[in-house]
């Protein structure tokens, strides 16, 4: 074999290293979306993976168990075959690798894995990553046959290999860790490259945040200025440092005469990164309450963050009613709100009226909920004071569809579903639930709960329950913070008959499939990702 491995013998390692991972890149596919639905942080992956009733670990520690003991028996079979006997008993690894592969993608994610350019870089860190890894692994079994091994040692030296679907998870942390190497400095040349952009453009900036309604504000806002310009927004959720960048960097800011960014925080700070990107002339805060207090830590936190938007607004600043008294102090010039009378809501739509600058006109809009009149009222005063008309957002406000997720009204065989998936917060709930109680016939909510509420969270959620109690079913999804939830709706007298508890929301739709008849109307409140 000569000094160390003979040639042949290399070969036959890069082999089985560069099999080993595609393989294992390959049954990472999960791991990979999760990481990329937490924002690509590693320690939220670690902790999906520690959390009560997750079996992928255990799956995983099921595929090294498969292949170490069929590995083995095959191994020892074939023994008389001498080193051809440890090659034989890699087939084992590919079977069960194929079928841990196929059956991961039965239980897809909630929130799919989108192919960005940098998700794309990852899987080939990671491969890379499994591939060396594999690789010294099959040198040292090697190695060991060649100082110390004997027949039987000869022919099961790759049964060891059955530990590398165990190491996955650090494996995967590895490679991320390796990619930031060059994603960091990457991503702050992207954000730079936007920054300028919108610096030389001259463009009109409007920011928009909150705890909640943003996504909401933005594009009814978006709708009105489109009557007299040229709109840009931030598309989705896009709320962080590269969505704005992403947006800024894939169009011809010439083109346009108003950028819309959503500005979402989760740490004091975060709002100032981005305005530091895009300074806004004009600010809106679409309302404030003890969303993600897990990471602010206090609603004081909350208002200090979405108050730096206010901090660097050249122009004017609007805020929702609801939330305006949190920067009385604040030393900016302050947008009137148009005022909202004679709301009338309902499971066909909302109309009011709205009243700006001294005139009046009766808005109506597909819109579910007295919040939306609320919502639009205040668009509409950016929207007034930019110059469009009256009529014009009128007009606008009855052309808004429903935006997706939020109260989002779908019709199927005569039942009304109510997908509000993407309201995670408590004033939502609230306003979600009362849009409900507006339908006719069986009501029926599907609920995990809210997350992200720091040490609110067990008393919102048992409030969120107390709130279900009448509903003709509840079902609670998951095991999270069903538990204060289901006190709740206890306590306030919920009839027990009427909760059902599922594991996921998969198991939620099957349940229904055999409850609904027509004329009913289901709540899907808060659709929590796979990381909770």
């Amino acid at each position: 074999m000569g000094i160390f491995i003979s040639i042949p013998k290399t070969i036959e390692c890069i082999i089985i290293a560069l099999c080993f991972g595609l393989f294992l890149t390959l049954s990472a596919a999960k791991l990979l979306g999760l990481l990329q639905e937490s924002g690509y942080s590693g320690k939220k992956m670690i902790k999906w993976l520690n959390k009560k009733g997750n079996m992928f670990f255990g799956r995983l520690a099921l595929l090294g168990l498969l292949c170490f003991l069929s590995s083995g028996v095959i191994a020892v079979c074939f023994s008389f075959l001498g080193q051809w006997s440890a090659i034989i008993s890699l087939i084992p690894f590919a079977i069960f690798f194929c079928v841990f592969v196929y059956a991961d993608k039965k239980i897809a994610l909630r929130v799919p894995a989108v192919p960005t350019k940098r998700y794309k870089r990852l899987n080939i860190v990671l491969f890379m990553v499994c591939s060396i890894i594999s690789y010294i692994f099959v040198t040292l079994l090697n190695l060991a046959d060649y100082c110390w091994g004997e027949g039987l040692f000869t022919a099961v030296k790759y049964c060891v290999l059955a530990v590398l679907p165990l190491l996955l998870p650090v494996l995967v942390c590895l490679a991320n860790v390796i990619a930031k190497i060059y994603e960091v400095p990457h991503n702050k040349g992207y954000i730079k490259k936007a920054k300028e952009k919108i610096k030389d453009s001259g463009i009109i900036v409007i920011g928009v945040t909150g705890s909640y309604a943003k996504t909401t504000e933005k594009y009814i806002l978006d709708t009105m200025l489109s009557k007299k310009y040229r709109v840009l927004s931030t598309p989705r959720s896009h709320n962080t440092p590269i969505g704005i960048a992403m947006a800024v960097n894939t169009n011809n800011i010439g083109d346009y005469d108003v950028f819309i960014a959503e500005m979402g925080a989760r740490n004091v700070g975060d709002i100032q990164e981005l305005c530091e990107i895009c300074p806004p002339d004009y600010a809106v805060v679409s309302g404030i309450c003890p969303q993600h207090l897990e990471t602010f830590g206090t609603l004081q936190n909350i208002i200090k963050a979405k108050g730096e938007i206010i901090s660097d607004t050249c122009k004017k600043a609007y805020f929702a009613p609801d939330c305006a008294e949190y920067f009385k102090d604040y030393d900016v010039e302050k947008g009137e709100c148009g005022e909202v009378s004679d709301i009338a809501a309902g499971c066909g739509g909302t109309s009011f009226t709205l009243t700006l600058g001294g005139n009046s006109v009766r808005i109506k809009t597909k819109l579910l909920g007295e919040h939306c009149a609320y919502n639009i009222a205040l668009a509409a005063s950016l929207a007034y004071d930019l110059g469009v008309s009256l009529e014009d957002i009128a007009s606008a406000a009855e052309g808004l569809d429903y935006v997706e997720h939020r109260l989002q009204l779908i019709q199927s065989g005569g039942v009304n579903i109510l997908d509000d998936g993407y309201n995670a917060n408590v004033k939502g709930a609230r306003a979600a639930l009362e849009v409900l109680s507006a339908f006719g016939g069986r009501k029926i909510v599907v609920t995990p709960g809210m997350v992200e509420l720091g040490i609110l969270e067990e008393s919102e959620n048992k409030e969120l329950g107390r709130l279900l109690a009448g509903f003709d079913l509840v079902i609670l999804v998951g095991d999270t913070l069903i538990t204060p939830v289901k006190e709740g709706y206890l306590s306030a007298g919920g009839d027990p008959e009427k909760l059902i508890i599922k594991n996921t929301l998969k198991e939620a739709q099957g349940e229904l499939k055999g409850k609904l008849k027509e004329g009913d109307t289901v709540l899907f409140l808060n659709d929590l990702p796979d990381v909770y």
